[in-house]
């Protein structure tokens, strides 16, 4: 199915950032990797798609996300962030990336209706649109708890309490490598005819070496041809949250796989995923900024990554095992003075959260802790961590 075409003002704000991706092209030489590539099309100041102005996530957005869905996926986390506060003394909550502000919303609500709301409710987000756009939700949606909630530019210092972040993962910039012969390649952009098109130079020696040890780790190198993503952002981004946090648990939500499903080799093409008016595609080089690019979240490395910088893997599951896990069963239960129509619309979107065809299965939830060992509820029911 086509994509839609941009409209006149989308044209316009694409070819703004085109031509600065075009000049940085030409100014590293007429090459630049697509790490760099996709940090300019999602976060260059004033253009990149999270840096400006539209709408980007539900109905009128490019793509919906489990707390838009239904705040059934909310109240759940913040079933969970109960348990974590309840041992944590004096805990706050912090939410990375927290998008239109929904999720934050329906955290609050829950916790306040449960008398477990923290002092404060920390938001880490890069956008000043998106920023704007929580602040005014929350301050329509929750007017009283506003003032409890405080955003950050960057993380915050000796954090106790829980983390969470729901699709941030996949939206950190990665690299891409393809395979030549016995060569591992770096994937980058260059211009042809004043187009930007894909280019391949010999891998670095971090790319290489990253590659090399995937291979030695699956016990088979890659195919000829072989094209896939490697998040090396995603260890010092650990390192920083498990050096923010004195004593806590982070859950990381997002679509991805343990290392030996994500670099199968019928997944030879790799896992970029482009969202444009709820269309999904795999080519981030047309409709630049004013479309999502997000690779699959390698959960093996996540996990690496966390072990690395002092944390716990504390449970790894599907989405719909996590959400069972901390009671989504107890909000779905009938009340009195519920209508049917609203208890069959609440069961609609219980499925599309925990359906395998749906949301269940392909996001998955990882816990990391630090300094707290108690067994945690969302992977109570089924805890695949020994696949990482």
């Amino acid at each position: 199915m086509p994509l839609p075409e941009l409209s006149p003002e989308e044209s316009a704000h694409s070819e703004q950032l085109v031509q600065r991706i075009r000049d940085a092209i030409e100014a590293a030489g007429g090459w630049i990797s697509f790490e760099r590539f996709m940090e300019m099309a999602l976060y260059e100041p004033g253009l990149g798609y999270y840096s400006a102005g539209a709408t980007k996530l539900g109905s009128e957005g490019d793509f919906v996300t489990a707390p838009e869905i239904s705040p059934l996926f909310s109240r759940c986390l913040a079933n969970q962030c109960v348990q974590v506060l309840d041992t944590v003394a004096g805990g706050q909550v912090l939410e990375l990336g927290a998008g239109s502000g929904v999720m934050a919303a329906d955290v609050l609500s829950e916790l306040d209706r449960q008398q477990k709301t923290p002092e404060r409710y920390l938001i880490l987000e890069v956008s000043a649109d998106l920023r704007e756009r929580q602040r005014a939700l929350l301050q329509r949606r929750l007017p009283h708890l506003v003032d409890r909630v405080e955003w950050l530019d960057r993380l915050p210092d000796g954090f106790r309490g829980v983390v969470l972040a729901n699709e941030v993962l996949d939206a950190l910039p990665v690299q891409r490598f393809r395979i030549r012969g016995l060569q591992v390649n770096q994937l980058g952009v260059t211009t042809e005819l004043g187009q930007l098109a894909w280019s391949e130079v010999h891998a670095d020696a971090v790319l290489e070496a990253t590659v090399r040890e995937i291979e030695f780790n699956l016990g088979e190198p890659f195919a000829d041809g072989y094209t896939s993503e490697i998040n090396l952002r995603l260890q010092p981004w650990m390192a920083g949250i498990a050096a923010s946090m004195q004593e806590g648990a982070a859950f990381l939500i997002d679509y991805g796989l343990p290392r030996r499903q994500y670099y199968a080799a019928n997944r030879s093409a790799g896992t970029m995923l482009c969202h444009f008016r709820h269309r999904f595609h795999d080519d981030p080089l047309i409709n630049i900024g004013v479309q999502d690019i997000g690779a699959w979240v390698d959960f093996t490395a996540v996990a690496e990554a966390a072990i690395a910088a002092g944390m716990r893997v504390a449970g790894y599951t599907t989405q719909a095992h996590f959400l069972i896990g901390v009671g989504i069963e107890q909000f779905l239960a009938p009340r009195d003075d519920e209508e049917l129509a609203s208890r069959l619309q609440m069961a609609r979107q219980a499925m599309l959260l925990t359906l395998p065809g749906e949301m269940g299965e392909r996001f998955k939830v990882i816990g990391l802790a630090k300094g707290v060992s108690l067994p945690l509820r969302g992977f109570s029911v089924r805890d695949l961590a020994a696949s990482l």
